[in-house]
């Protein structure tokens, strides 16, 4: 089969052997969908060599532990636990200490025709959510899933920093929460694009205005310039969330956490469940966010399309 493989530093589409655990459900990929993660990976972040990507929509082909799902188009969680710790046997494999995470920890991902996951990490797509809007279902979750850690209420006043796809997400996601959504950003013409429902665009320049007022702040920006901006927004004893994903190590002034309280969270991948639940009542257009699709054949090409600046999502169609 067709991979796209980050391997001795180089990015190569290679032709492999078609993936088989013998637990596992075998999935032939429909789409992928290229993420700031997979970027990042090319530049050295988590040391992963093989198979990259981990946002899909799928068809089992083959599962022999449930045959039931054979035919029928899924997504997957991405963390695939060890099944015997008390993480995993409470269904949340995400901090399992033995788990492999697709196309980023000890598992090849969903850039390529074929991959293979348990069955327990699968979910079956309503046949309301497209393909291409059920290709978002990984990062949508990662967006929602701050509402686990930090509670957002109608009147809490949030900002969220970066108008990438990341950005964009976690801002329609918490503004299903609360009535104070700021979108801050680079780009007016992304900025007045997601402008919908609660959300407001304020481009970074004038962000200052909003200096002490926020009582939490996500940091999606993907740069590290983004803290201290971040910083600058929040109240005392306000909640800064980093949802950021990069290389490198980043400096930070320590003294403004402790002196004005902060708390700063981390927050990774969401569950999957709320994610397709909000795809399927239509209550975010992650298909506007779309800028471009390939062939798998031509994923080389793909990657170097999506690290373009102002690129929002690119697509990977297997079957083109």
């Amino acid at each position: 089969m067709k991979a796209l493989r980050f391997e001795n530093n180089q990015l190569n589409l290679d032709e492999i052997e078609k993936p088989f655990r013998e637990d596992e459900a075998l999935i032939r990929v429909l789409k992928s969908g290229i993420c700031n993660t997979d970027v990042e990976i090319v530049r050295g972040y988590a040391g992963f060599e093989g198979t990259i990507g981990h946002e899909f929509i799928g068809v089992v082909e083959e599962s022999k532990d449930s045959p039931e799902l054979v035919g029928k188009r899924v997504i997957g969680e991405i963390n695939a636990g060890c099944g015997i710790c008390f993480r995993c046997k409470a269904d949340d494999s995400r901090h399992c200490e033995n788990r492999t995470v697709l196309g980023i920890i000890s598992r090849d991902g969903c850039h390529a025709e074929f991959l293979t996951l348990p069955t327990r990490n699968l979910l079956q797509v309503p046949d309301e959510v497209s393909n291409d809007q059920a290709v978002f279902a990984e990062p949508l979750a990662a967006a929602y899933g701050i509402l686990e850690q930090v509670e957002i209420l109608p009147e809490t006043k949030v900002a969220v920093i970066g108008d990438g796809k990341l950005g964009i997400l976690c801002a329609w996601s918490l503004a299903l929460k609360s009535d104070n959504l700021k979108l801050i950003g680079k780009h007016q013409n992304k900025l007045t694009t997601v402008e919908k429902g609660n959300v407001e665009g304020v481009l970074l320049e004038n962000a200052k205005k909003l200096n002490g007022q926020m009582d939490v702040v996500v940091e999606a920006s993907g740069s590290e310039s983004g803290f201290a901006t971040a910083l600058d927004l929040l109240k005392p004893r306000g909640k800064l969330v980093l949802k950021s994903t990069f290389q490198g190590k980043p400096t930070w002034e320590a003294w403004r956490v402790v002196v004005n309280e902060i708390t700063i969270v981390g927050s990774r991948c969401g569950m999957f469940s709320p994610a397709l639940d909000i795809l399927k009542a239509g209550k975010v257009d992650v298909e506007s966010l779309i800028s471009e699709e390939f062939s798998l054949s031509d994923g080389v090409k793909a990657m170097e399309k999506a690290m373009e600046k102002g690129v929002m999502k690119v697509l990977l169609n297997m079957d083109s």
